[in-house]
């Protein structure tokens, strides 16, 4: 699978931990729900590939990253092994998948990364306007997703939001969000998966000014009426 990844340049060290990364996942994905994709080639472009995307584009280098409702660790581990500088905190409401991933890193030789058990709408008293950049993968559309992250952002920190070709549909959808939360659209780029896997778009979205406190909310909330 070396050369599905030769686009980033890794070393074989890194090489070795994506390796790890793919049969840990898949020995325990027989006993916790982590992907439903298991075929290596596929796992590789979709989970490994895709999870390192936004690295093409912007600078990471020393970044504090949030990254919520991770799951099984995409796509802030793939990043981590990718840069080292990172500082990576994960929020992930399920304890099995926490488990999971704190095994991982252990097997990665990976010890500083954060994780945290719980909803972010739970914790962001304590982590509000903290990080440079917050990602979510695959979680809810992009009003939800905005409520969900904007908050931990600091100003003038980005939000990146990993999207299939149907990514301007969602951002009509969300113009409400991103004007309540004072965030803007600062780039979207669109690439393509090796090997036609399909195409993708990575929408970059700045934090202009300090979110309004009442936001996040519940989660039952915010499903119910999204922004």
């Amino acid at each position: 699978m070396d050369n599905i990844l030769k686009d980033y340049h890794i070393n074989n060290e890194q090489l070795e931990k994506f390796k790890i990364y793919y049969e840990y996942l898949i020995q325990e994905n027989e006993k916790i729900n982590l992907t439903a994709i298991t075929e290596e080639q596929e796992a590789y472009i979709k989970h490994f590939y895709d999870s390192l995307a936004m690295s093409k584009f912007i600078d990471l280098s020393n970044k504090t990253i949030c990254d919520v409702g991770s799951g099984a660790g995409f796509l802030s581990i793939p990043l981590k092994i990718l840069d080292s500088s990172i500082k990576v905190t994960i929020i992930e409401p399920t304890l099995k998948r926490i488990n999971f991933l704190k095994n991982l890193l252990e097997k990665l030789n990976i010890n500083d990364v954060v994780l945290i058990n719980a909803r972010a709408e739970d914790i962001i008293n304590d982590y509000r306007d903290s990080f440079d950049i917050c990602t979510a993968r695959a979680v809810s559309n992009l009003p939800i997703l905005l409520e969900l992250t904007i908050p931990f952002i600091k100003i003038n920190g980005l939000f990146l939001a990993y999207k299939g070709q149907a990514y301007n549909e969602e951002l009509l959808e969300a113009q409400s969000a991103i004007k309540v939360l004072e965030v803007k659209v600062k780039d979207t780029y669109k690439y393509e998966l090796p090997q036609g896997f399909g195409a993708r778009a990575l929408i970059l979205f700045t934090k202009t000014k300090k979110t309004n406190p009442k936001y996040p909310r519940l989660f039952k909330e915010i499903k119910k009426k999204p922004l």
